[in-house]
């Protein structure tokens, strides 16, 4: 069980809920990182009075730096310095929280000094699976994942002793806001309608990421690496309710599912806790109340980006890695409102076409197929 941990994203909606988790366990936090939010930052360092605190933000770094200047704690600025958070000597655990490929190299810090690595960062697996993977089975690190749905794999996968026993994998999708939409209804989708998750509260990027189906496109790369299966082995299903948060299934036909209310402390909690479980004060799943379950195919004609992410899982390499940068690049303009929904998709597609496959690319060879997603998204939008 976990006894210290540090936090890579400690002001966003997992950094939050596992600082809720931290204290109802009595965990000790040694770091805390975040971007730009300087008032919660000082807000969570002055409650939980870690060692450590760092901005990626400089101006934001500085700022914090003079407003915690009466406490013991030291301050860091610049994207570099998360690796330093991640890598304390001080803690068993290191949760990585942050959006997007800035958690990549905090990550492998982390998996070279043995750290558990509780998983929330899902684009660490989907653009540099196969080399975190190896450097976690050389290092000796844990690898548990955080995600509701890897969450739910990783705990049916208890008392399996050997992996050739599985035969797919099931990942569950609410299906987001525009379930039931047709491409024309879609299309008219603004921000403000895509950042209404029917179910869960998160960042603006995975939400958006739920709408277009991307999320679900990404947690079925994570899921290939983190289990070493092929995408014929992964599934999707739409399960509205978000109640059963993914399935295992067996050669021999059994079916595990884990259930549970949609509520991310419960996934956090068994990653602090693992391979224990600790008391929840949190309300457990009455299946007395509940509404009925429900399951159906997910729609890959009007939310394209599914299909476009299972493409480039079977193309591998650095595809992943486009993917994933272009994505990013295409979701931040959506949410800048400078593209429309639709648009989040075509421009995704575009860089990957436009890039050519590395297969087993080095980490400078991941970043770069990254670095130039980003750019086509950036300079096509315009054209």
């Amino acid at each position: 069980m976990t006894n210290t941990i540090s936090i890579l994203g400690s002001t966003g909606s997992i950094g939050r809920q596992t600082l809720d988790v931290a204290k109802q366990l009595g965990l000790r936090v040694a770091a805390l990182t975040a971007n730009s939010s300087v008032e919660r930052a000082e807000e969570q360092a002055r409650k939980f009075r870690p060692c450590l605190v760092v901005m990626t933000d400089e101006a934001a770094a500085r700022d914090l730096a003079v407003r915690l200047r009466d406490t013991e704690t030291r301050v860091l600025g610049g994207a570099a310095a998360l690796e330093e958070a991640a890598a304390l000597p001080a803690a068993d655990t290191v949760v990585t929280a942050v959006v997007g490929m800035v958690g990549l190299k905090p990550t492998l810090a982390a998996i070279d000094e043995k750290k558990r690595i509780a998983l929330a960062n899902k684009e660490t697996l989907v653009c540099a699976g196969e080399l975190v993977m190896d450097a976690a089975e050389r290092s000796g690190a844990e690898i548990v994942p955080v995600d509701s749905e890897h969450s739910a794999i990783f705990q049916c996968l208890q008392g399996c002793g050997n992996r050739r026993e599985i035969r797919r994998l099931i990942l569950t999708c609410s299906g987001g806001p525009f379930y039931g939409m047709n491409t024309e209804e879609a299309g008219r989708m603004t921000k403000k309608d895509a950042l209404k998750h029917p179910n869960w509260t998160m960042g603006p990027k995975i939400t958006v990421d739920c709408a277009t189906l991307m999320n679900k496109g990404l947690e079925v790369i994570e899921a290939m690496r983190l289990y070493r299966l092929p995408l014929e082995r992964v599934d999707v299903v739409i399960h509205r309710q978000s109640i059963v948060h993914s399935l295992v299934e067996f050669w021999d036909g059994a079916v595990l599912a884990q259930l549970g209310t949609p509520d991310m402390r419960l996934p956090i909690r068994y990653a602090m806790t693992y391979p224990e479980r600790a008391e929840s004060p949190l309300e457990p799943l009455d299946l007395l109340v509940c509404p009925p379950l429900t399951f159906s195919k997910p729609d890959r004609r009007t939310f394209p980006c599914l299909a476009l992410a299972e493409e480039a899982a079977v193309r591998g390499g650095t595809a992943c890695a486009a993917l994933n940068g272009a994505n990013e690049e295409a979701v931040r303009l959506f949410l800048a409102e400078k593209i429309g929904f639709y648009d989040i998709f075509h421009l995704t597609r575009k860089a990957m076409a436009a890039l050519p496959v590395v297969e087993h690319p080095t980490l400078e060879e991941i970043l770069e197929a990254d670095r130039e997603a980003r750019e086509i998204v950036s300079k096509e939008h315009l054209a």
